[in-house]
């Protein structure tokens, strides 16, 4: 049975966390060699020392501000795109092809057109994250308003509901499992975007730290940076994205 309470999940959460280091643990032990697999404690001792340095802090914050700006663009895009093609069959009918090609275009090709088109510089660095993402969110979105329930949105009209109380009352509710799935798959996808970004344009940020450390061949510092990052998603998990879940759901 799934667990209910908040604290249980999180705890199971943990544990399974812990199981994963006892894992990667157990396989650098058996390399035995720290130039290709370090263990999870050298790691840490890496991670401490570039934190003392200051130089964790300034390249983690780099690429938490991409990343926000270009979920909070992609967010807004593609829930007013998605809504709009699931209540409009004539929108849907014109441009679900667009959003087929901008689906199928790979990340690299968005990111590197951005750069020749807009310069090495932070628009082109967060629009090309934002239309790699856009496009997805709004499929998602726009599925999720086809299976609406016509009925609630029937009682809404009956009641005299203004459009925008029936958005925030009737449509947004439901909508809220394909927006979560989409938040969460959305940073996910969206931190590995930006780190090609930072790998191939940017002098600061996680995935020029990246780039750097694997032109010097420490995987150590590679595994210390990319790790980081996660660390940070998994605390937005649990103490952001979890309660605002428990919150907009509590209608049912």
């Amino acid at each position: 049975m799934t667990p209910e309470n908040p604290k249980m999940t999180n705890g199971i959460m943990v544990l399974s966390i812990v199981g994963l280091v006892v894992f990667w643990w157990i396989l650098a032990l058996i390399k035995a060699d720290p130039t290709v697999l370090p263990t999870p404690a050298a790691v840490w001792q890496i991670m401490q020392k570039e934190a003392a340095s200051g130089a964790l802090a300034e390249h983690l914050l780099a690429t938490i501000w991409r990343v926000a700006a270009a979920f909070g663009l992609a967010m807004t895009l593609g829930l007013i795109i998605g809504i709009a093609m699931g209540l409009n069959r004539t929108l849907d009918l014109w441009f679900s092809a667009w959003l087929v090609v901008f689906l199928n275009i790979p990340a690299l090709v968005v990111i590197v057109l951005c750069y020749l088109w807009i310069g090495l510089n932070e628009v082109a660095a967060i629009t090309a994250v934002a239309l790699n993402k856009t496009a997805m969110v709004a499929t998602t979105i726009r599925e999720g308003t086809r299976a609406l329930d016509p009925k609630l949105n029937d009682m809404a009209r009956s009641f005299q509901m203004s459009r925008f109380d029936r958005l925030r009352h009737v449509t947004l509710p439901q909508l809220w499992p394909f927006i979560a799935s989409t938040t969460r798959n959305g940073l996910a996808i969206i931190w590995k975007i930006v780190l090609v970004v930072e790998f191939l344009g940017r002098s600061n940020g996680v995935g020029f730290q990246i780039h750097l450390y694997f032109q010097l061949f420490e995987i150590g510092y590679v595994m210390a940076y990319a790790l980081s990052f996660v660390i940070f998603i998994l605390i937005l998990e649990w103490t952001v994205i979890q309660a605002w879940e428990r919150r907009v759901t509590r209608w049912r």
